[in-house]
């Protein structure tokens, strides 16, 4: 295409954008002096309560995993599978997502997604929850509601100026606390009244969100609309490096987030004898802290870079995966090895989507979200999967969390050597210090 990558010649600005200023401002200001008009922050709020809302149907069926496998009569590799299917069915849905969210813009993908994952949550309430084939097939549909992250990401980052997208998208990333919600309500709802209770009052939240976000949402003034086919904007986003480095770091730090949230009740239950409903309040505890830290891991990008964030956190993860491995009492060395596993996990998926936000043209942020989100949701696919045939092998997890542990490991070499080089070479020009490659209107063209 000619010129520097970060160049997009592809793309076209639809409006002008008075709030957002480039980040070569006339006054010479530095780049966290720039304005944000309180509209970003409606729209980041309007977001982030979407995600929510989409996380919370995506993961209902995790704390039911323990009821279902004692009522259908499931074994511990079937129970995984139930769990898990929602996860990589709404992780790779991300791609295709990612990339319609580019072209059309959340506006129209946010109440798409949300109205479409209606459908399953009634089926799954009301009549397929009899047997494992109808919960598989619904659990196939819900898997919908796990693209909202690929909608949200290209939204926020359109709205806010680079020197506050990470702070902004740790915020959205906040709404994957929408399986908390799943987990501090869907039993409790299913003990108190029927099975169909969750369900019922989930969907109801989805409709009311597709009506609000029809209603309320808005496309930043400049944002970037790519003009290319589908098909080659994909192949173009497949040669970045930045899809490839992002994509690795993430399916470790939010896989690890998403397996433990899928997977903790189970391991609670079954390793520890916890009854299912605490086993539950605890993976609450679990995705509450992860929620918390993952804005802070955004916010502590912007100031020392998300490659010292994400050492950092890696390194935590490798500290608690080897504790924990040893099966050591809940009380205290346990819930502390957990804690710190999801402190770090939530504070490295907000530095991951800074990364993606300091190195990722404009009009290629949804396709790359949309591949890196595919890649997190991949990552908690298959620990639980591997958790539970481990179990079935030995009726240990030791072996499962050593494995953790070496990747955790690995992920926090590549990001020391591989990612360091490349955020170090295209993250500042030599001249004014300020970072490029953005992608913001101003960075297409200045």
């Amino acid at each position: 295409m000619g010129g520097p990558w970060w160049r997009d010649t592809t793309m076209k600005t639809k409006g002008t954008d008075n709030m957002v200023q480039p980040l070569k401002s006339k006054s010479g200001g530095s780049p966290s002096d720039t304005p944000v008009s309180g509209r970003a922050w409606l729209m980041l709020a309007l977001a982030t309560a979407g995600f929510a809302v989409n996380f919370w149907a995506w993961a209902l069926l995790s704390p039911l995993g323990p009821r279902f496998k004692e009522s259908l009569d499931l074994s511990s590799f079937e129970q995984s599978l139930l769990v898990a299917v929602p996860v990589v069915v709404g992780s790779l849905g991300r791609i295709p997502v990612g990339a319609l969210t580019d072209r059309f813009g959340g506006r129209v993908m946010f109440p798409i997604v949300s109205a479409a994952t209606v459908v399953p949550v009634l089926s799954l309430g009301l009549i397929g929850h009899s047997s494992l084939a109808a919960l598989l097939v619904g659990g196939f549909f819900l898997g919908v509601g796990g693209t909202a992250f690929a909608v949200g990401v290209p939204f926020v980052n359109a709205w806010f100026p680079p020197a506050r997208r990470g702070l902004a998208i740790g915020v959205f990333g906040a709404g994957m606390g929408g399986t908390a919600i799943s987990a501090l309500t869907t039993v409790k709802l299913v003990d108190a009244n029927t099975m169909a209770t969750p369900f019922l009052i989930t969907a109801a939240a989805l409709a009311v969100y597709a009506v609000a976000a029809a209603l309320l949402l808005r496309d930043a003034p400049g944002r970037t609309v790519p003009t290319e086919p589908l098909g080659r904007r994909l192949a173009t986003t497949a040669r970045l490096p930045i899809t490839w480095q992002a994509s690795a770091l993430y399916a470790v730090a939010f896989g690890g987030y998403v397996a433990f949230s899928v997977y903790l009740p189970t391991y609670l239950k079954t390793g520890y004898g916890l009854t299912q409903a605490d086993a539950a309040n605890r993976m609450a505890g679990f995705v509450l802290l992860a929620v918390a830290m993952r804005p802070m891991g955004g916010w502590l990008s912007d100031r020392l870079g998300p490659v010292r964030v994400l050492a950092g956190s890696l390194t935590v993860v490798v500290a608690g995966a080897l504790v924990q491995s040893f099966t050591l009492p809940l009380a205290p060395v346990g819930t502390i090895a957990f804690l710190s596993m999801a402190a770090a996990l939530g504070a490295g998926s907000g530095a991951t989507f800074a990364l993606v936000a300091l190195m990722t043209p404009a009009a290629r942020v949804g396709s790359v979200t949309g591949v890196v989100g595919a890649a997190g949701g991949l990552g908690g696919f298959l620990p639980p999967l591997v958790m539970g045939s481990l179990y079935g092998a030995y009726e240990s997890y030791a072996l499962g969390l050593a494995l953790l542990a070496v990747v955790a490991a690995a992920a926090l070499a590549y990001t020391l050597t591989a990612v360091r080089a490349a955020a170090e070479g295209g993250e500042r020009t030599p001249r004014t210090g300020h970072r490029r490659g953005h992608g913001t209107t101003a960075d297409t063209t200045a």
